[in-house]
């Protein structure tokens, strides 16, 4: 990022106004023109539409969301876009095992090597068929990651027992997932707890933060300004959207040292601060539509 700032500079410096416009330009479009695709699956009614909805910012209500009806079960590789950020798409991959995607064959029949990473979602405990698909994305180096869903299902349940702990059930999820998988085979693994209806609470944020640690730099621009802000960790969006302020800044700097026939630069400054300010509204969540659903989902309404 600062090598491409140093080329703009350089270029105005040497008054190559036009290539340092152009340069500016690329990389503010570059990071909707970057793929981002991720693979979600997990056996039949364990939550996986719902939790892509979740991802999306969306309600199983809103058009284009993930059919979450129980008669509803996926039998295909479908492809979900991003509501507003086009580039990043979530897959809803049929559950492994079928008659149709046999565990042999499950990765080839999806298509593997499409997807950037893949998350195994369990509502209960995780199998077998789900131990030998996260070894062989192993195989094929990409990455997995265990999400146990339903948390607040559990918590439900087990607030009506005379001794409930909310940190003991959860603690005693956490354990009972994680010694499942080991049994089956699978060495120190990482499950993420979650509810797809209360994202704000329990561990979608740290799902969120080793997706950002984890990813390539160019694919995690992408996941941050695709990625509903779910907590107040969001330092990391921050940045990224503040890095293109200076951009922002020279590039109408250059449009008014150099008019453009037709176009005053207040007319062009008046448009950009639309754009940018928009850029910024969708991509914190802060449309009336994005508050209301954050208002709701956290008891707000």
């Amino acid at each position: 990022m600062e090598a491409s700032f140093a080329s703009v500079k350089t270029d105005l410096m040497n008054n190559n106004t036009a290539a340092a416009v152009e340069r500016i330009q690329r990389y503010l479009e570059e990071p909707n023109d970057i793929p981002l695709n991720i693979a979600i699956t997990g056996e039949s009614k364990s939550g996986k539409s719902t939790f892509l909805n979740a991802l999306r910012g969306i309600k199983s209500k809103d058009e284009g969301a993930a059919p979450t009806s129980m008669t509803q079960t996926p039998m295909e590789v479908t492809p979900y876009p991003h509501p507003n950020y086009p580039n990043v798409t979530l897959w809803d991959l049929p559950g492994i095992g079928t008659t149709k995607f046999p565990a042999d064959e499950y990765l080839e029949l999806a298509g593997f090597e499409r997807f950037d990473f893949f998350i195994i979602i369990s509502d209960t405990r995780f199998r077998e068929n789900d131990v030998k698909l996260a070894q062989e994305i192993q195989k094929m180096k990409k990455k997995f990651y265990f999400v146990r869903s339903k948390i607040d299902n559990n918590i439900r349940d087990e607030e009506r027992k005379k001794d409930f702990s909310k940190e003991e059930t959860l603690r005693k999820i956490r354990d009972d997932s994680v010694q499942g998988l080991r049994d089956l085979g699978f060495e120190s693994p990482q499950v993420f707890l979650v509810s797809s209806f209360k994202p704000h609470i329990y561990e979608f944020s740290e799902l969120h933060e080793t997706l950002e640690r984890e990813l390539p730099a160019h694919k995690r621009d992408a996941l941050l300004r695709a990625m509903p802000s779910f907590s107040l960790k969001i330092i990391n969006k921050i940045t990224v959207f503040q890095s293109r302020i200076k951009y922002w800044a020279t590039l109408s700097a250059a449009v008014a040292a150099v008019p453009v026939p037709g176009l005053s630069a207040a007319t062009f400054n008046l448009s950009m601060m639309v754009s940018v300010v928009t850029d910024y509204v969708t991509g914190f969540g802060l449309d009336k539509q994005s508050l209301e659903k954050l208002a709701a989902s956290s008891g707000g309404l």
